[in-house]
């Protein structure tokens, strides 16, 4: 079993980007950033339970691993990074830590956090996302998103970018999206701080100007951070083009 994606080639001497959308995405979600980099190699995937994946499931990250793993080797991708949004950079991080793939260049979250450290947080996160995981399964989309988006991490969102991402969320499977949220809960994914300290690999972190919370994330994980102004959590919707320059700076193009 492997991942749908769209693949966009460019120079076959090039390095692929691997680009990883965040919960309740797809992979036209990057496309705005990837478009910039014509001459590279480009693949955006649709993560399990999400777009031309929603049929996909998975039990954990160690299975999400599995399933990236070999999609990437369908297409004979052997020199690669990862770009990976919030679900999709804890991903990438993970995949990157604990499966210690060969041909991984280098990866860049944004927004994404690298696990939590202790248990009463695991706790009372893995409360919180059963109970939205019921909403997902058993609500209208539209109104679960609605309240999706008024969570504290979504504060800079004016009431125009709420609405549509509420539009554009609510046309996904809502029991596909309850089953992926669980399995890559925060509350499951493992404290990922000291491999990040070891790595072997290059790794970059993007933050939105606003996104206070993932800039003190940042600061704790020591990180040089790439701030992309006028944007929140999701800078690469907000402001696609100051991340596509944040990459430009990063990527060996």
């Amino acid at each position: 079993m492997i991942l749908h994606a769209v693949a966009e080639r460019g120079d076959p001497k090039q390095p692929w980007l691997i680009f990883l959308h965040g919960f309740s995405g797809d992979h036209r979600e990057w496309q705005p950033v990837g478009e910039r980099f014509p001459q590279a190699n480009r693949l955006y995937v649709d993560l399990p339970g999400h777009g031309g994946s929603a049929g996909v499931r998975v039990a954990n990250f160690a299975a999400m691993a599995d399933i990236l793993k070999a999609s990437l080797l369908s297409y004979n991708i052997l020199n690669y990074w990862l770009v990976g949004y919030s679900l999709g950079g804890r991903i990438a991080m993970h995949y990157a830590c604990c499966s210690r793939p060969e041909g991984l260049a280098g990866v860049i979250v944004e927004g994404s956090h690298p696990g939590l450290t202790h248990a009463a947080e695991r706790e009372q996160r893995l409360r919180n996302d059963q109970q939205w995981a019921q909403r997902f399964a058993e609500q209208p989309l539209a109104d679960v998103f609605n309240a999706w988006y008024l969570q504290p991490v979504f504060a800079s969102l004016t009431a125009g970018q709420r609405d549509a991402l509420v539009s554009l969320r609510q046309h996904n499977d809502g029991r596909a999206l309850a089953a992926m949220l669980l399995a890559t809960s925060l509350a499951v994914q493992d404290d990922l701080r000291s491999s990040l300290r070891q790595r072997t690999f290059s790794f970059h972190y993007l933050c939105g100007e606003r996104d206070l919370k993932f800039r003190a994330i940042a600061e704790e994980l020591s990180l040089t951070c790439c701030i992309i102004r006028d944007a929140g959590h999701n800078a690469h919707r907000e402001n696609p083009a100051g991340v596509a320059d944040c990459l430009a700076q990063i990527l060996p193009l």
